[in-house]
């Protein structure tokens, strides 16, 4: 009997433990969530301020302003004064942007044209206005348009003549929905909503139509003074029936809960305000806490089943202990068995261990062997076209000291544009030698990184650079029929101008010794892959054509290569998801590559 009121004694203390914690966790979460959206919204306004504040200090400073209050009657000038508005409320995006004399009254506009044109109204009450006029500086208030009836952003500056004295204030408003329209709910928390209060509490921006311009200090009898009644006009600035409920344990002081009534009903929130920059702002997020009770019940549940198996766990050892006697001579033969089982098991899983550890390191190398060969394949192509590349180097490094000797003597007689435009000519022979330099350093760079999206046609263009500083290209026809729209392809840049290059070498070493050699790159698109073709003119391929990509194998001599270029483009074609295939022309001398890869588009 005992046992059963302890239990019971447990396990209604393990519901009250359950419910209690599920709550400080609800809360702490709620308030995570709430905490981090606060400052998402708060680092958006911030960037909103600091993106305007810099633009009316500009605007001051343009001499069209100062002119204009100076010369109020002139309207000539007035009318390039509005004009020049106009461009600027265009460029920066503001709604309105307006110039005001030292007494506030409005003589330019970018509406000057508009029925509500702010010309000829006086700001002078705006504090926008007064605060400019008295610091001297820069001015930010928010406000509903006396004329307009718009909620905005103003940003003021006044503006100085040449000595330095004021002339006036010049005012950009920047409407605010942009602003209400950035509120997202956390995706965890669907019923999360979102006000923006002023210093007096007053909301100008909210996530509910209903609660604009609503009173949220939660005491009836302080009604908004006459600064708020002039800041929002004709808005009736009720208060929200809300009453606060106090602070969870475990939150921080920024938060607490609250009940709002309306249509009848009534709605509690876990309240989360943050100040926002510059402003006295504040952001206040209300999040309901009916996922609170959820996480209460999921705690309660998981503190029942932590109950009910330690019951049946205690049940177990009880039961267990009761026969242990029993069976303590028949546990010493099990313990004897198992310690040998054990060691068995222990020695088999240690040979596994070693057997998959020896697998691992012989893959890896066998990785690192694959890109080693890739690598020195490509440097054995690049090897193979030094000839070519001293030809294209010494051609320019030739003319470059012809020039620099030229321009000695013509230095010497005072020829000082003949020097120029030897010195003009020196600077695009250098810029010719660091463009092939740097194709053939990039080919020679390891490529990094899985596959991605690539441009094909960018892989040919790199490929020809390097093809055409060999001295063997010069007298082929190497026609690139290139689409004018990218070849968006599964791959990478730098493994396949590898492919194309050793492609490139076959058909130059193939085409070279013709009366009339020609090679020729098409890529044609079918279906869901891009088919890329090289064509030569010359010998063609051995009747097998799957041998030339086996490794060593070639029709060439050991100073042409090792035979190991087309085998290494095979593996990197597979590797990249598509296919290397080679056979003879049939409707002309020559063989034809095929390079298949799959296509993707520009929005992946």
């Amino acid at each position: 009997m005992s046992y059963r009121i302890g239990a019971f004694v447990v396990f209604v203390f393990t519901l009250v433990v359950s419910w209690m914690l599920g709550g400080w966790v609800g809360y702490r979460q709620v308030e995570q969530d709430s905490l981090e959206e606060s400052f998402r919204y708060r680092q958006l306004v911030g960037n909103e301020l600091n993106r305007y504040l810099p633009i009316p200090e500009l605007m001051a400073e343009h001499p069209l302003l100062a002119a204009a209050l100076c010369s109020p009657d002139n309207p000539a000038i007035i009318h390039q004064a509005n004009e020049k508005m106009q461009r600027m409320a265009t460029i920066v995006g503001s709604s309105d942007v307006y110039l005001m004399d030292t007494t506030g009254l409005t003589i330019a506009a970018n509406n000057y044209q508009q029925t509500g044109s702010f010309v000829g109204r006086n700001f002078s009450f705006r504090p926008y206005f007064s605060e400019a006029m008295d610091n001297g500086g820069s001015a930010i208030y928010f406000a509903l348009g006396s004329t307009s009836g718009v909620r905005g952003l103003y940003f003021s500056h006044p503006v100085r003549g040449g000595q330095g004295q004021l002339l006036g204030v010049v005012a950009v408003k920047v409407l605010v929905h942009e602003l209400e329209s950035q509120w997202h709910r956390p995706a965890s928390l669907r019923e999360a909503e979102m006000v923006v209060l002023d210093e007096a509490g007053v909301s100008f921006l909210a996530s509910k139509p209903d609660w604009l311009y609503r009173d949220f200090t939660g005491d009836a009898e302080d009604a908004p003074g006459e600064a708020s009644r002039q800041r929002y006009p004709d808005r009736d600035l009720r208060p929200v029936s809300l009453k606060y409920l106090g602070k969870p344990s475990g939150l921080s002081g920024s938060s607490g809960t609250l009940r709002i009534r309306e249509n009848g009903g009534g709605r509690e929130y876990l309240s989360v305000r943050t100040p926002l920059p510059r402003l006295d702002w504040t952001l206040q997020v209300m999040v309901s806490t009916r996922s609170v009770v959820w996480t209460r019940l999921g705690f309660v549940a998981g503190g029942i089943a932590i109950f009910f198996g330690g019951l049946l766990a205690w049940l177990y050892l009880r039961e267990r202990y009761r026969r242990e006697a029993e069976l303590a001579l028949r546990g010493e033969q099990l313990e004897l068995s198992v310690t040998e089982r054990t060691a068995d098991l222990e020695r088999s899983n240690r040979k596994l261990l070693d057997e998959i550890r020896e697998r691992e390191r012989t893959q890896g190398e066998l990785r690192e062997t694959q890109q080693e060969l890739i690598q020195a394949a490509k440097l054995a192509v690049l090897g193979q076209m030094s000839a070519g590349l001293n030809h294209e180097m010494s051609q320019p490094l030739t003319a470059i000291q012809t020039y620099a000797r030229n321009s000695r003597r013509f230095l010497e007689r005072g020829a000082a544009d003949v020097v120029d435009a030897n010195l003009n000519e020196i600077v695009l022979l250098c810029d010719k030698m660091a463009e092939l330099t740097r194709q053939f350093k990039v080919f020679a760079r390891k490529s990094e990184g899985p596959p991605t999206l690539v441009d094909f046609r960018l892989s040919v263009d790199a490929s020809l650079k390097i093809i055409a500083a060999q001295k063997s290209s010069a007298d082929i026809d190497i026609r690139w029929n290139r689409p004018e729209q990218p070849v968006w392809c599964h791959g990478d840049l730098i493994r396949i101008e590898q492919v194309m290059v050793n492609l490139l070498a076959n058909a130059v070493q193939a085409a070279e010794n013709q009366e009339q050699p020609k090679i020729t790159i098409d890529v044609e698109e079918q279906g869901q892959i891009w088919r890329c073709f090289v064509r030569d003119n010359g010998s063609g391929l051995p009747a097998n054509t799957e041998q030339i990509f086996e490794p060593f194998f070639t029709t060439k001599s050991v100073k042409q290569g090792l035979g190991l270029g087309l085998s290494i483009s095979r593996q990197i074609a597979d590797a990249l998801g598509g296919r290397l295939t080679g056979r003879n022309r049939m409707n002309a001398p020559g063989a034809e590559f095929e390079f298949t890869l799959t296509k993707r588009e520009a929005t992946e």
